[in-house]
C-alpha cells in the first residue's frame, strides 16, 4: 500500500465548482489565426489523402500554435487539471475533416493511444440503442454515465452534435474528493489506499489499482466502480460493506453541486482532461430518431509527454492492447 497523504492537497487542482463556474478561468478561445493554421494543417492531410488514425504530427504541421499547446499540456498536468477549448467552426467541416484537425490536434499534445480491444484510435460517442447488458459502455447509450476516469493519461472530447435535450458533461476534482474525505471521513483512506481488482469488460486481464496513490509529491486517482465490482464478483470477492460504503462516499461527494462542475459542450467545444487528477460524468439525455442529428463526439485517449510518475502500486495505463 502506498503512502498515505496527511494533509490537504493545495494548489489549482483542488477546486470547488461552485468557486469555478462563473470565473471563466477554464475556457480557452480559439483565435481567428490558430483556426486558420487549424484549417491549413487539414488541407495538407487532405492533400495527401490520408485519414485518422493513418497520419502524423509531421503531415498535421501547427508550430504555430506550439505556445497554445504547451498552455494546454501544463494546465493539465499543474493547472486545473482540465481545460476546455471553444470555438472550432464546426459546421464547416464534415465530420471525417473535424476528426482529422482532433486527431492531428492530440498528435502535437501527445501520443494518442487504443482505446478498445479493436485498436480504435479515434472513439465515438454516441447512442446506439443498446442499453442493461454488461457487454455495452455505458457511453454507447442515452443512460446516465457515472463519474469514472480512463485508461490514460489524458481524456479529449469534441463535441459535433448535442442531443435534443440533456447530455450534460460534468466533472469532479479528484484532489478536492481526497481534501473532503481527508476532513470528514479519514476513516476510509486506508481502505481507498489499498488494491482493487479491475476489469474493464473484455478489454484485458483484470488488473489491481488503488483508488489513491500518492508518490513523488503528487496524488493520483482512478475510479471505474462498474469495472471494479465486475472484477470482484467475477473473482468471487464481492465487495464488503465497508467497502461499498467508501465507494458510496466517493459518489455522493463527487455529485455535490458544489463541488461538481456542469458544463453543456457546444458544438465544436473541445475538452481534455487528466484522468488522475479529474473524474468525468454525463448526465442522460434524449435524442433524436434521426440517426444523422443523434449526439456524437469524438473522443481520444493521450499519453503525455509531461505526465506525472506513477507510484508501482498505481500501474500507469496507456490504452488497452489489442488482441
Amino acid at each position: 500500500m502506498s503512502v498515505i497523504h496527511k494533509e490537504k492537497i493545495k494548489g489549482p487542482s483542488a477546486w470547488k465548482g461552485k468557486d469555478i463556474k462563473d470565473d471563466g478561468s477554464w475556457i480557452y478561445h480559439w483565435s481567428d489565426e490558430s483556426i486558420s493554421v487549424l484549417e491549413k494543417a487539414l488541407e495538407k492531410v487532405k492533400e495527401k489523402g490520408l485519414k485518422v488514425p493513418d497520419f502524423t504530427k509531421e503531415d498535421f504541421p501547427i508550430t504555430e500554435l506550439a505556445e497554445e499547446i504547451a498552455y494546454f499540456n501544463e494546465e493539465l498536468e499543474n493547472g486545473k487539471g482540465f481545460i476546455l477549448i471553444r470555438g472550432l467552426p464546426i459546421e464547416r467541416y464534415t465530420d471525417d475533416e473535424a476528426a482529422i484537425i482532433y486527431y492531428g490536434l492530440g498528435l502535437h499534445m501527445g501520443t494518442p493511444v487504443s482505446q478498445n480491444i479493436k485498436g480504435d484510435m479515434l472513439g465515438h460517442v454516441r447512442n446506439i440503442g443498446e442499453i442493461n447488458t454488461r457487454n455495452v459502455r455505458v457511453y454507447e447509450t442515452n443512460e446516465y454515465l457515472p463519474y469514472h476516469a480512463d485508461l490514460s493519461d489524458v481524456v479529449g472530447l469534441l463535441s459535433l452534435r448535442k442531443a435534443k435535450s440533456g447530455g450534460m458533461s460534468s466533472l469532479s476534482s479528484a484532489m478536492t474528493l481526497y481534501n473532503e474525505i481527508l476532513e470528514k471521513h479519514p476513516e476510509y483512506l486506508g481502505l481507498l489506499h489499498r488494491l482493487f481488482l479491475l476489469e474493464h469488460l473484455n478489454d484485458g486481464d483484470p488488473g489491481l489499482t488503488p483508488i489513491f496513490s500518492y508518490h513523488k509529491g503528487k496524488l493520483s486517482a482512478r475510479y471505474l466502480r462498474q469495472y471494479i465490482e465486475i472484477a470482484q464478483e467475477n473473482a468471487g470477492l464481492p465487495l464488503s460493506n465497508v467497502e461499498v460504503e467508501a465507494l458510496d462516499l466517493i459518489d455522493s461527494t463527487l455529485n455535490d453541486p458544489d463541488i461538481r462542475l456542469d458544463m453543456m459542450m457546444e458544438p465544436g467545444d473541445i475538452q481534455f482532461a487528466n484522468n488522475y487528477t479529474i473524474f468525468h460524468s454525463r448526465t442522460s439525455f434524449e435524442d433524436y430518431d434521426e440517426l444523422e442529428r443523434r449526439r456524437l463526439l469524438y473522443r481520444l485517449w493521450l499519453k503525455m509527454p509531461n505526465a506525472r510518475e506513477l507510484a508501482p502500486d498505481f500501474p500507469g495505463r496507456n490504452g488497452i492492447p489489442k488482441r
